[in-house]
């Protein structure tokens, strides 16, 4: 009788899997199905537009306009000396990045609950996919904050970059890490707390309000001493502080800020993987 081959498997789909299995291997096989999910991302979100990438200067340019007015120009906040057009573009063009990965991340089993429940592939790539695709947008706002610089360099003001510039992408790093990371760990909880979702953009906008956006952090620590703790302790302060520092030559920077920074980036990341890998197995179940 003759001895039938044992079958082999290309893929072995299994609910025993590692807290912290980031499945390298598998992400790396799927990586022409991350470059689409980025793709679609891109074209479905401004497809029925009227402007469509324009928005991408748009948003930025109005915001910017309206935090000059409001807290440049009627409360008078101090900018360290920086013109306030780019004081301000400068941190939102940080904070858009951040709260764009968050935002989006923070939905992601429940946007995309009906992929999911009918094939198999590492469901990292889907907030991994939110991350990349935000990047070309915040590299569109990034060019903008360069044109900006560059005309009030042409016009002579006492500002300028220097060597730590070049922690530009060790920052971005900070940022994709800490948004996607926060991001996993609100879409975990928000398969069984569905109103936790309508709290996340609401919080979001807060928290803009604790992080050195609309104000200095020398002014912080000036003025409000007794809160200044709160903003000195958020995590993305130090990497604004050090994007301004670097590009601008004003901030407030300091290897001990930019290493809690980077400690509280891992440790969020670590325990967003942790959850996301948890529910991943029964988040269809719920959703």
């Amino acid at each position: 009788m003759k001895m039938q081959p044992e079958e082999s498997w290309d893929i072995e789909i299994s609910q025993e899997n590692k807290l912290l299995d980031l499945k390298l291997k598998e992400l790396w096989q799927y990586r022409d199905l991350l470059v689409l999910l980025v793709k679609r991302d891109f074209v479905s979100f401004y497809k029925q537009t009227i402007l469509g990438p324009l928005w991408f200067f748009i948003q930025p340019v109005f915001t910017t306009a309206i935090f000059t007015f409001i807290f440049g120009n009627l409360a008078g906040i101090s900018t360290d000396g920086l013109p306030q057009p780019l004081f301000y573009m400068a941190g939102i063009t940080c904070w858009n990045y951040f709260a764009d990965c968050l935002n989006k991340t923070s939905t992601v089993f429940k946007d995309n609950a009906n992929i999911f429940g009918k094939v198999y592939f590492p469901r990292l790539i889907m907030p991994l996919s939110i991350v990349a695709s935000n990047m070309v947008r915040f590299g569109v706002q990034f060019l903008l904050f360069l044109i900006m610089m560059i005309y009030y360099l042409l016009l002579n003001r006492a500002f300028g970059p220097n060597w730590y510039i070049l922690l530009f992408p060790y920052l971005v790093l900070l940022m994709a890490l800490l948004g996607l990371g926060l991001g996993m760990i609100i879409s975990a909880l928000t398969t069984k707390y569905r109103d936790l979702a309508f709290l996340v953009t609401f919080g979001v906008q807060l928290l803009m309000y604790a992080t050195t956006v609309i104000y200095p952090l020398s002014t912080a620590l000036a003025k409000y001493p007794a809160y200044a703790w709160v903003i000195a302790y958020n995590p993305m302060t130090p990497i604004i502080e050090t994007f301004r520092y670097g590009f601008l030559g004003t901030g407030s920077f300091s290897w001990g800020s930019l290493g809690y920074c980077t400690s509280v980036a891992i440790g969020i990341i670590l325990l967003g993987i942790i959850i996301f890998n948890k529910v991943e197995k029964t988040f269809v179940d719920t959703v």
